[in-house]
């Protein structure tokens, strides 16, 4: 679709609805966060704002209040359990349900690998895949149990497909890109659908990273209309989608056509003969699952005897 056939398409409000629903944002306090939990709001749901301090929990969710909205302020971080377990039991008790975790919370330790210690390579992960997992487990079982959720990790396109200076950060979100496509087969049947969103927008973690007539686009607004698709009740699951500057585009972990070469001493050779074959993306696809990848080869071996 084109810019100019918006005019001719239903908005999204009319589209998207998110009433009755009870919705936890980490790392609300401010950017990308801030923006989720109010749009999010906006559109209907009852909105858990946390963040590490309570002050910018607070402003959130008093100016979710304010437009007439509910929200429950909490603060703690995402890698203390036990804070979670707490956030996740005043949700409980103040709305009765949890239907939506957005995991939004991290920090950033940039340097290239040969000056990034391992306790910034250790801290970035703790934060960004430790603190998905702890928030994500925390609520699991209720969503099961209600037959519904919806869960976003943050990747980013630093995981994807790399970026100088951010081995720490893009090892961290392209990991919950595996959590996400385990989880969105492990919640199918009890209506769980988990997603990750990419998103580029200027907050205070890319600030000096890129130029300001750029970040100035950038707004962290034109993001978080995908966040609200993906955690509604027509949600995608298992999708990847990349948000910035109010454009959006899904990224896939793709499978080439496979080739047989076996295992005989001259296998090495005829890799390295077969490598254009071997990394075609002309017939790729997308498995369903690592089974499904492992079944591929195997039925490959099978066909050509």
């Amino acid at each position: 679709m084109t810019v100019s056939d918006s005019a001719s398409t239903p908005s999204f409000a009319e589209r998207v609805r998110l009433d009755g629903r009870v919705a936890i944002v980490t790392g609300a306090g401010a950017g990308l966060g801030r923006s989720h939990a109010l749009l999010l709001a906006e559109r209907g749901a009852r909105v858990v704002v946390n963040d590490l301090n309570l002050a910018p929990a607070q402003a959130v969710a008093d100016e979710i209040r304010a437009a007439g909205g509910q929200a429950l302020a909490c603060a703690g971080s995402v890698t203390d359990e036990a804070a979670v377990q707490v956030m996740v039991e005043q949700a409980l008790a103040t709305f009765g349900r949890i239907d939506i975790l957005v995991n939004n919370a991290g920090i950033l330790r940039d340097k290239s690998f040969a000056k990034m210690t391992l306790d910034d390579f250790r801290l970035v992960v703790d934060v960004h895949l430790m603190g998905a997992v702890i928030c994500t487990k925390a609520v699991w079982e209720t969503m099961r149990a209600q037959q519904f959720g919806r869960i976003v990790f943050t990747t980013s396109s630093s995981g994807l497909f790399g970026n100088f200076g951010q081995a720490n950060y893009g090892a961290a979100k392209m990991a919950l890109v595996g959590l996400m496509q385990t989880l969105s087969l492990e919640g199918e049947k009890a209506n769980v659908r988990v997603n990750c969103l990419a998103p580029t927008a200027a907050t205070a973690m890319t600030q000096g990273i890129l130029p300001p007539e750029v970040l100035a686009v950038l707004t962290p607004e034109s993001v978080s209309p995908g966040l609200v698709y993906l955690v509604s009740d027509d949600a995608p699951t298992r999708a990847i989608l990349n948000a910035g500057a109010g454009v959006f585009a899904t990224s896939h972990v793709g499978l080439s056509e496979p080739v047989r070469i076996g295992s005989g001493a001259d296998a090495v050779d005829a890799v390295a003969q077969a490598w254009p074959r071997i990394s075609d993306r002309a017939g790729a696809i997308v498995p369903r699952s690592g089974l499904e990848q492992s079944m591929r080869e195997i039925g490959t071996v099978q066909s050509r005897g």
